[in-house]
């Protein structure tokens, strides 16, 4: 690349010795420097910018070398100076800054690890796959959440979207995140980890700092309970997008009977849980999703069709799923979406997934307790 200013200054140069003398290409050199600044640092910008003034100075020579020191070529050699120091300014800005994107990247991956943990290939006999898609070019991580945590005899799974955006957003989500991995393993129903998720959010708006957003924060959630045995699937919605089962190509709104109220609106509508039970049998596919995929818009204004759209698809394997799937959103939308979006595709395969488990270790004798007590 540096070998175009180059080529370009030692080309004036030629061309403006030889030219008959009323004719001047010198003020064309400035283009060197400025071409050099688009993809080069501030050192070799700074030499282009040098070797400009250079080329300048020889012109000037070569057709009359009293021409140097007219105050024509000495303003030219000042403008290529100026020009050239401004351009040489910009770059170190520029990399100074990037540096800085860098560092935010890093720390917005980091947060998205620690927040949102990469859910694993295998959980029980379930196959699972994840994707996040910001909508932001340079951010990594929004109020979208998911997470999913093994019991005794299944596998909890959450996913939500919290109102707002930015920081605000991701602090309320950690919160909820946390509060679902402290209690998703324990033999609560499904109905009593809801409401302690309910109270967890509302319990972080009396915090201090937070009164003043008390009844203006909230999360919408879908809470599945997927046993490792069986075709029945218990589900909760909490205002969020219902999901979707996928079967032989065929996709089926799982709409919920008696949806409850967003996390954190508890003590203002008091709800009941409902629990909804619905058939997810070996081969099938469920998909969890946020509202970012389906108030995604084309270009005139037309909501994504998703249960349209995935019908007919073919795909057993979630991450296959989950390729085709992404692909197909953003073609749909352009390239770009307008809100944050979560998917996540669950199959249970018709072969059984065998699992692994600890080894149980022997508990010790009654003499070997009473030695370990102390």
């Amino acid at each position: 690349m540096a070998a175009i200013p180059i080529a370009l200054i030692a080309a004036i140069v030629v061309i403006d010795v030889l030219a008959p003398p009323d004719i001047h290409l010198g003020p064309l050199l400035v283009a060197a420097p400025a071409i050099t600044a688009s993809f080069a640092g501030p050192r070799m910008t700074g030499l282009i910018a040098a070797l400009a003034v250079v080329a300048q100075a020889v012109i000037a020579v070569l057709r009359d070398p009293d021409e140097l020191f007219s105050a024509n070529h000495q303003a030219q050699i000042a403008a290529l100076v100026l020009v050239g120091s401004s351009l040489v300014i910009f770059c170190v800005v520029r990399e100074r800054r990037a540096r800085e994107l860098t560092q935010v990247r890093y720390v917005s991956e980091t947060a998205q690890r620690v927040v949102l943990r990469p859910l694993p290939k295998w959980i029980g006999p379930l196959r699972v796959a994840s994707l996040y898609l910001a909508a932001e070019a340079e951010a990594q991580i929004g109020g979208d959440l998911y997470a999913a945590s093994r019991t005794r005899s299944g596998t909890r799974l959450i996913v939500g979207d919290v109102r707002g955006k930015g920081m605000t957003a991701v602090g309320d989500a950690a919160l909820l995140l946390g509060a679902f991995r402290a209690a998703a393993h324990r033999q609560a129903s499904l109905p009593e980890l809801a409401a302690y998720l309910d109270g967890s959010v509302c319990w972080n708006l009396t915090e201090p700092g937070e009164t003043d957003q008390s009844g203006e924060t909230f999360i919408t959630a879908t809470i599945v309970d997927i046993p490792d045995h069986g075709s029945m699937i218990d589900m909760i919605d909490c205002g969020h997008p219902p999901p979707i089962v996928v079967r032989n190509g065929r996709a089926t709104l799982i709409d919920a009977y008696q949806a409850a109220p967003p996390l954190g609106l508890g003590e203002l509508a008091h709800p009941r849980y409902h629990v909804d039970t619905f058939t997810f049998e070996a081969g099938d596919l469920l998909l969890l999703y946020t509202d970012g995929v389906v108030e995604a818009r084309d270009s005139t204004g037309t909501f994504y069709p998703l249960t349209e759209r995935i019908t007919g698809w073919t795909e057993s394997d979630p991450d296959a799923f989950l390729r085709r799937l992404r692909r197909d959103l953003l073609q749909y939308v352009g390239g770009r979406l307008g809100d944050d979006a979560v998917m996540i595709a669950i199959e249970r395969p018709r072969t059984p997934h065998v699992m692994q488990t600890r080894p149980e270790v022997p508990s010790p004798q009654p003499q070997e307790r009473a030695k370990s007590k102390w």
